[in-house]
């Protein structure tokens, strides 16, 4: 029974209890791979069977995370696509602190879409950052839960993914000379302006979509639309008229 309530595992040469990031980050992309196909579904498809199943599945495998993450649906799953890999040791406890911050933002997630179906931009933009945060453990070995960790933490925690957690001076390969700099600049706001382009050009065919599209207008634009929507009232309404 102790071993169950034991949180990571006892290695050598770890001062800590610790856990594999490899299978941590192997995880995070299964999730978030299945959670960019529901929230996909919801917003082109307009319903959300999928979704409710998604974070059904994900509230329930971040409480098992926070309890126990060697009985964890992902992270065992996770390890089967890593297990021929050298395991990558990270402390135990922050990992658990950054899955608790996943199970805050499950839990209401749960009641709203789950429990009772309530969906509304808001509630959207929250599981976008559920995938944001997966994403960025997955893909960079990012946990921004185990930063957060240092300012709650008179301990600060040691052995973090990819060893952010310790100071270090940037060796040449992680360092950008001026071409690259140019390069990667373009490169984000290029990602960026199709983004914008996307959400604000393109004719929108979902509730959702027509929402966040309209965040991204202007006043005179709001106003054009506005008028637009008036006069289309006003036609269907003379058509009426007629038909008397």
């Amino acid at each position: 029974m102790s071993k169950f309530f034991q949180y990571g595992e006892k290695v050598e040469g770890y001062d800590v209890l610790v856990l594999n990031e490899r299978e941590a980050r192997a995880g995070a992309g299964i999730l978030f791979a299945i959670g960019m196909l529901s929230l996909t579904n919801a917003v082109m498809l307009g319903h959300g069977v999928v979704t409710r199943y998604f974070i059904a599945f994900f509230t329930l495998d971040f409480l098992i995370r926070v309890i126990n993450p060697a009985y964890s649906p992902s992270l065992l799953m996770g390890r089967f696509f890593v297990r021929n890999q050298k395991p990558e040791y990270v402390g135990a406890a922050q990992k658990r602190f950054a899955w608790a911050i996943g199970l805050v933002l499950a839990l209401p997630m749960f009641y709203l879409l789950v429990i009772h179906w309530q969906p509304n931009p808001i509630k959207v933009f929250i599981c976008i950052i559920c995938l944001l945060l997966l994403i960025m453990e997955s893909a960079f070995s990012f946990c921004f839960g185990c930063m957060l960790f240092n300012f709650f933490k008179k301990e600060k925690a040691t052995n973090c993914p990819g060893g952010a957690c310790e100071i270090q001076v940037k060796e040449r390969v992680q360092k950008f000379d001026t071409a690259q700099k140019i390069i990667v600049s373009l490169a984000f706001i290029g990602i960026l302006y199709g983004g914008y382009s996307y959400l604000y050009k393109l004719d929108n065919k979902t509730h959702i979509g027509v929402l966040v599209g309209q965040t991204f207008m202007s006043a005179a634009d709001k106003k054009a639309l506005a008028e637009q929507e008036y006069q289309k009232e006003l036609a269907a309404f003379d058509d009426e008229d007629d038909d008397f």
